[in-house]
């Protein structure tokens, strides 16, 4: 497996002079954070990813998950990791204070869930979707629920799970029909069966809290119908402890592609015992609650798997002789030069690292987001729900897509030894192309930026989320940079405005180049602003590298933009007009 450094430079110059963490803290009435305390997680959290979580990526993936006696065991030093994990804070950073929380701003936990991802991704699966359900939790939940739960909950003694999917019911949650009757003491009998559910059992905690959509007696079809549930493995005694066991269990584990050390169940519920979660046939609106927040964490994960890939391909290229480079001898005294001297080394290099940093800047840029919309109210509350609104479905797929061609590059730089296991840098591929699926795949997301969040918008989301980057464009120091980025911002809103316009189906055969236009245009801004902040700091060698690679992503990768908007400009004419035997010539 390569082995992962946390990439701290790069996060400080993000926090401390790009973001300007200090002031934002200072704005929002968080005084008694600033960046050296956002360093100070941000370095120890790296630490724990290294020391800890890191040495188990690749044992994981050889051992995978077990299911036994109706009870699945992760692979040996899961669950030890995991303790570790709790006894020292990290599941707790961004839970409420009154449940014993830390009540971190996000700006200095996602840096930690990156790198925790680049360390291992089937590992931070189980983490990730509890602080997704402590969110759901404490947004819907009633206040004795709340009491129950969400203090062991943040703490990770107990961790929660997200139940939606059946065999017929994926993306269309319309079909889904788990029941839900009621119970003379108030709670409910839930009986179906789900699918795909990450660690829908595990050995790590003596308790599960399961999130379980299903469908009142009374219920109206459709999405309007669903509620949302909270069902534990094991029902709460009077002294609030586990006691009797409920009546769901695993009944198989999936088996995958990648993320294998991670437990992905099939859970059956028999009549299983749980509440209400919210109001009755609301329950889709709870669960998003808990999928935004997933959707761009699973962003993170296309980040992680990135930053991973490129620094075992950086590693190789710099160790591994081969031929001579075309531009002169670079190694005299060795019998060859390294492949990094070799300019289409150098390009699936730069291309790993310009994605992987621009991806890392929009990363930063959302938790700046989220941290204002946490600590604020009224327009600025507003204002910042409806970026995060639009940069989610834009998150979640461009960070996943370039992710996977992060990850296929750096298996390409290695040449037959990246396609053999021992090196690891195969497993990155494999357990990062489940990103693009789950949490509602990739062109489902690309329909929602396209739909949900412009045509069917009056333009507000648009509009703000154009001023939130015009602002990094009006602090720039350089006049040419700012020029280019203002017009590169300009071209992508009046484009947007364009796409608007069209019809349903048009918008459906575009959202795909819609969504990949955006995230490269809106990296394109992120690149020039980075690299005028850099240029105005104290860091030659950061200061130039940044530079170099903003100008190889304005000349090499900017360009893709013109590819995709040609494309989402087109009708769907041609999508549909092939059907029945003229896909196949039968």
């Amino acid at each position: 497996m390569p082995a992962y450094t946390p990439p701290l430079a790069d996060f400080t110059f993000l926090v401390k002079d790009w973001l300007k963490i200090d002031a934002l803290y200072q704005s929002l009435g968080l005084e008694e954070f600033d960046a050296e305390l956002a360093l100070e997680v941000i370095e120890q959290g790296g630490k724990f990813a290294t020391d800890v979580v890191a040495p188990l990526n690749r044992e994981g993936d050889e051992q995978g998950c077990k299911l036994s006696n109706g009870q699945v065991v992760t692979p040996d030093g899961f669950a030890a990791a995991y303790q570790s994990y709790v006894d020292n804070g990290w599941n707790a950073m961004l839970g409420d204070i009154e449940y014993g929380g830390q009540g971190l701003p996000y700006s200095m936990a996602v840096p930690v869930h990156e790198m925790l991802n680049s360390a291992n991704l089937s590992w931070r699966l189980t983490t990730m979707l509890t602080e997704s359900a402590v969110l759901a939790v404490t947004k819907h939940a009633s206040d004795e629920l709340k009491a129950q739960y969400l203090e062991k909950l943040v703490s990770g003694q107990w961790t929660g799970t997200m139940n939606l999917t059946e065999p017929q019911a994926g993306s269309d949650l319309s079909l889904l029909s788990t029941k839900a009757e009621p119970n003379d003491d108030g709670s409910y009998k839930i009986t179906g069966s789900k699918i795909f559910i990450t660690a829908g059992d595990h050995d790590w905690t003596e308790n599960i809290v399961h999130m379980v959509l299903a469908r009142l007696p009374d219920a109206p079809a459709g999405v309007k119908g669903i509620s949302l549930f909270l069902v534990p493995k094991f029902l709460l005694n009077d002294n609030g402890n586990p006691g009797e066991r409920n009546a769901l269990a695993p009944s198989a584990l999936e088996k995958k592609m990648g993320i294998k050390a991670s437990p992905t169940c099939v859970m059956n519920f028999d009549g299983a015992k749980g509440w209400l979660v919210g109001e009755p046939h609301c329950g889709l609106a709870c669960m998003f609650t808990m999928m935004n927040d997933a959707r761009f964490q699973v962003g993170l994960e296309g980040l992680g798997a990135s930053e991973a890939s490129f620094q075992g391909a950086l590693t190789y290229a710099r160790e591994r002789l081969q031929s001579r480079a075309p531009q002169g001898v670079q190694q005299p005294d060795d019998k060859a030069d390294a492949i990094v001297y070799q300019p289409d080394i150098a390009r699936m290099l730069l291309t790993q690292k310009a994605l992987t940093e621009g991806n890392r800047a929009l990363a930063m840029l959302y938790a700046k987001y989220m941290d204002i919309a946490h600590n604020s109210s009224d327009e600025a509350h507003d204002n910042a729900e409806a970026i995060l609104q639009f940069l989610t479905p834009i998150c979640k797929a461009f960070m996943t897509d370039t992710g996977l061609e992060s990850t296929s590059l750096g298996i390409q730089i290695f040449g037959g030894h990246g396609y053999i296991r021992e090196w690891g840098m195969e497993q990155l591929m494999r357990d990062v192309r489940i990103a693009m699926l789950y949490e509602g795949t990739n062109g489902i997301q690309s329909l929602d930026l396209i739909g949900r969040k412009l045509t069917r918008d009056r333009g507000d989301m648009l509009g703000i989320t154009r001023n939130a980057f015009a602002e990094l464009v009006a602090g720039m120091a350089s006049g040419e940079a700012q020029q280019h980025a203002s017009a590169l911002l300009d071209e992508w809103y009046q484009t947007s405005l364009q796409v608007k316009a069209f019809s349903a189906v048009d918008a459906a055969g575009g959202a795909c180049d819609y969504l990949a236009y955006s995230g490269y245009c809106l990296l394109g801004v992120l690149w020039y602003s980075m690299a005028d902040c850099a240029a105005q700091g104290d860091n030659p060698v950061l200061a130039a590298g940044k530079q170099k690679t903003c100008d190889f992503y304005i000349q090499r990768l900017l360009p893709r933009t013109a590819a995709h908007k040609a494309a989402l400009l087109e009708s769907a004419d041609t999508l549909l007009a092939v059907e029945g035997s003229e896909f196949d010539y039968l």
